[in-house]
């Protein structure tokens, strides 16, 4: 395994700094293929969406209120994009509890992946939170040439992301 990079107080915990480990990935990077599992425990790769676009609203755990929110707003706003596009929502939650959080909530437009096993996601963009073994909240649009075209690490993990940005940003990518 390669050294991975530490980014000290890259985000903050209720103003406590945190420490994020991997690359800082930048808008026009090409995304790194990376290897999470859906709620059936089966293995998704981001390589099997290529010519497609790709959101990826990640967060700490969906068994929180602001990760909840964030989850349900991302499903929400898949209704107003192309069904061409990938949204998913990436956490390290089990997949059990993710499967339990959608049919609670009746999140159906939005895929949802964990990271737990390898933290594969949380190591190639950057975003594992090296303290609380959590991926920090952010949103990637990846275009479908798997180019990074949007990025937002949101500085606090305790707040929401600009959702409005994203879908904005997301209908550039997908010209509509």
């Amino acid at each position: 395994m390669t050294q991975q990079i530490e980014r000290p107080g890259a985000v903050t915990f209720r103003g406590s700094p945190l420490t994020l480990v991997g690359p800082d990935l930048q808008e026009g990077d090409r995304a790194p293929d990376f290897q999470v599992v859906n709620t059936d425990l089966q293995p998704v790769r981001l390589s099997q969406f290529a010519g497609r676009p790709v959101l990826l609203s990640v967060s700490l755990s969906l068994d929180t209120p602001v990760c909840d929110i964030q989850g349900k707003r991302f499903n929400e706003l898949a209704s107003q994009v192309s069904s061409d596009v990938v949204m998913a929502n990436v956490t390290v939650d089990l997949p059990f509890a993710l499967r339990r959080w959608c049919g609670a909530t009746g999140a159906d437009r939005i895929q949802l992946w964990s990271d737990y096993r390898e933290h594969d996601f949380g190591l190639k963009f950057g975003v594992l939170i090296k303290e609380l073994q959590l991926l920090a909240r952010s949103v990637w649009i990846i275009d479908g040439d798997g180019i990074i075209r949007y990025k937002e690490v949101v500085p606090e993990v305790t707040q929401e992301p600009n959702y409005e940005a994203a879908l904005n940003a997301l209908r550039r990518v997908v010209g509509s």
